[in-house]
């Protein structure tokens, strides 16, 4: 009981309840759709999701500045790639966030001459941005990761005196010139390569969580934007396992990416 008390009275929890069950809604109303439910049904489960929605917004009112902070503490990271991919990332949802405040002034009736449509195509613009900084910053981690698991294994075979052939275990261009060459090689290369990062995601279950969550979220703006129409079913569930990995790294904060 302490714990969902601690949970539930932070505003990020609460959010991604709303978050959850908007996209459970969402999911919802694809499949009464798909099986016939009746009109009635259907318009109040997208009320629902509207209403969510809208809540949604109101909660998320002055984390633009959160977001500037996290912004501001990203630039002092040593690493430069981190540095940038982070900041960038904290940019963009600083910039998505003004949006959606924007376009729940427009809903809630403050601003009704606002130009719904556009301030969230400019919403899911910034999100998009945000969410390729935020795989970006995840692809350049396990690039790192990879490699340190390719060189401890490399000393493990020099010690040992094992006779693997070299740069295939690394990931190394092979030789042109050598005998055994072509697809077969190439294949062995690219197996490896997928149990190097099998194992280095499986050994860091933060980073693995961080990259299905935003895997997952990608696909709500790609919809939204119409450069890869995904369709309801497809986004109400994307968006609701995100969720759910979101609340999860909220109740157990060791499995949040850091820094």
């Amino acid at each position: 009981m302490d714990a969902w008390v601690r949970f539930s009275a932070q505003s990020q929890a609460r959010d991604r309840l709303c978050r959850a069950a908007q996209y459970a809604c969402s999911l919802l109303g694809h499949a009464l759709q798909k099986r016939g439910a009746s009109p009635e049904l259907q318009k109040q489960i997208r009320q629902l999701e509207g209403h969510l929605s809208l809540g949604r917004k109101l909660l998320r009112l002055g984390n633009s500045a959160d977001a500037l902070e996290s912004a501001k503490r990203a630039v002092h990271l040593s690493d430069v790639v981190l540095r940038f991919c982070i900041t960038v990332s904290h940019l963009n949802r600083a910039l998505y966030f003004a949006c959606d405040n924007v376009l729940w002034a427009g809903k809630s009736g403050l601003a009704p001459r606002v130009d719904q449509e556009k301030w969230a195509q400019r919403s899911f613009r910034y999100y998009l941005f945000s969410l390729i900084m935020n795989l970006s910053r995840d692809a350049y981690e396990i690039r790192l990761l990879m490699e340190q698991e390719s060189s401890v294994y490399s000393r493990r075979q020099k010690g040992s005196g094992g006779g693997a052939p070299e740069g295939i275990e690394t990931g190394g261009p092979g030789d042109p010139g050598t005998p055994g060459g072509g697809l077969p090689q190439i294949a062995l290369k690219l197996q490896l390569r997928v149990l190097l990062l099998a194992r280095v995601l499986r050994g860091n279950p933060p980073l693995l969580l961080d990259v299905v969550r935003n895997a997952c979220d990608l696909f709500i703006p790609l919809d939204k934007l119409g450069l890869w129409r995904c369709g309801p079913g497809i986004v109400g569930l994307c968006g609701l396992v995100s969720s759910i990995l979101s609340i999860l790294t909220l109740i157990c904060p060791w499995l949040r990416l850091k820094p």
